[in-house]
C-alpha cells in the first residue's frame, strides 16, 4: 500500500473506535425515486449533517464543486463516479479520478450492482477505477450489491430488479470487491448476524454496511446497523435515514452512538435527543424504544 492510501484510508477510519459513520447524499442519480426535499435543499442538508460532524460525506461531483468549499478539510469527502440502476436503464461513469484528485477528495466511490448476465459489465467500470487510482494513491470504496429478478420479467432481466439481502449474494459481493482490488466494500447487512459475521470474517477488506431504505421508525434502522458493527462491520454509510429525518443531526448523532459507541438503538435515540418529551407529554419520536 503506498503512503498516500495508507493516509487517506485513516482519515477515513480515524475515529478512536476505528469504525467508520459516514453519509451519503448521492441518491438522487442512483435511486429514480424523485427528488426528495432534502436533497433539493442540499445546502441547509449539509449544514445540518457537518453540524453532526460525520466521519465522511459521499456526493457527487457537482455538489461539492457547488456547496463543499466552506467545510473543505473539516471532513473527509468521498466522490461518487458512477450513475447506476438496478435494473441496468443507467451505468454512466459521471467522474474520473483526475476530476476527484483535483477536488481534493479522500477516496472515490463507484456502485455496483451483481448478479444476473450484466454482472461483468457492472464490475468492469469498478476495475478500470480501481486502475485508475492506484497512480494517485486514492482509495477506492466499491458500493456493491447484489440483485435479484422477478421471474415474470423474462430472460432479459431488464425489469424487476431488486436488491438481495441472501447471504450467500453478500457474500459474493464482499468477495467480487475482494478480487477487484477495492480498499473498502460496502454492501447490504443480510439480517443474521451470525452469516454477517462469517462473511466478514472470510474478508481481508474493511466491510460497511449501507443504510438501506428509509424506515418507518429509526429505532429499525438503528437495531440492524448496530447489529451489522457487533457481526464485525467496520461501520456505515446511511443516506436516507439521516438526511431523510425530520432532525438531521439528531439522526446522525444516533448512528454515531450506535456505531461508534456500541449503543443500543434506544440508547442511541435518547442520547440524541430524540426522546423528549413534548409539552404534552407525548414521546417526540414515535418508537416505542424511546427511554421515558
Amino acid at each position: 500500500m503506498t503512503l498516500g492510501r495508507a493516509v487517506r484510508l485513516r482519515r477515513l477510519f480515524s475515529h478512536p473506535s476505528g469504525r467508520f459513520c459516514s453519509v451519503a447524499v448521492d441518491h438522487f442519480v442512483n435511486y429514480s425515486e424523485g427528488l426528495p426535499p432534502a436533497l433539493r435543499r442540499m445546502r441547509e442538508t449539509l449544514a445540518a449533517l457537518m453540524s453532526g460532524r460525520p466521519d465522511a460525506v459521499t456526493m457527487m461531483k457537482g455538489v461539492a464543486m457547488s456547496l463543499w468549499q466552506p467545510y473543505a478539510g473539516e471532513v473527509p469527502l468521498i466522490i461518487q463516479t458512477i450513475a447506476a440502476r438496478p435494473d441496468d436503464k443507467s451505468r454512466e461513469q459521471m467522474a474520473t479520478v483526475e476530476e476527484v484528485v483535483r477536488l481534493g477528495a479522500d477516496a472515490v466511490a463507484a456502485a455496483a450492482f451483481i448478479k444476473g448476465p450484466t454482472e461483468a459489465s457492472n464490475l468492469r467500470p469498478l476495475a478500470d477505477l480501481v486502475r485508475a487510482a492506484e497512480p494517485y494513491g486514492l482509495p477506492v470504496i466499491a458500493h456493491i450489491y447484489p440483485r435479484r429478478f422477478d421471474e415474470r420479467a423474462g430472460a432479459s432481466f431488464s425489469h424487476g430488479a431488486s436488491i438481495s439481502l441472501d447471504p450467500e449474494d453478500i457474500a459474493w459481493a464482499v468477495h467480487c470487491g475482494l478480487e477487484l482490488g477495492v480498499d473498502v466494500v460496502k454492501t447490504p447487512y443480510c439480517g443474521d448476524v451470525a452469516a454477517f459475521a462469517d462473511i466478514i470474517a472470510d474478508c481481508p477488506l474493511p466491510v460497511i454496511v449501507a443504510g438501506g431504505p428509509k424506515t418507518t421508525d429509526l429505532a429499525e434502522a438503528l437495531t440492524t446497523t448496530g447489529e451489522a458493527v457487533r457481526a464485525g462491520a467496520r461501520g456505515a454509510t446511511i443516506g436516507r435515514n439521516i438526511w431523510g429525518h425530520a432532525r438531521v443531526t439528531a439522526a446522525l448523532r444516533a448512528f454515531q452512538a450506535v456505531v461508534h459507541d456500541g449503543s443500543s438503538a434506544a440508547e442511541a435515540l435518547q442520547l440524541a435527543g430524540l426522546c423528549e418529551e413534548q409539552p404534552s407529554g407525548q414521546a417526540r419520536a414515535s418508537s416505542p424504544m424511546c427511554i421515558k
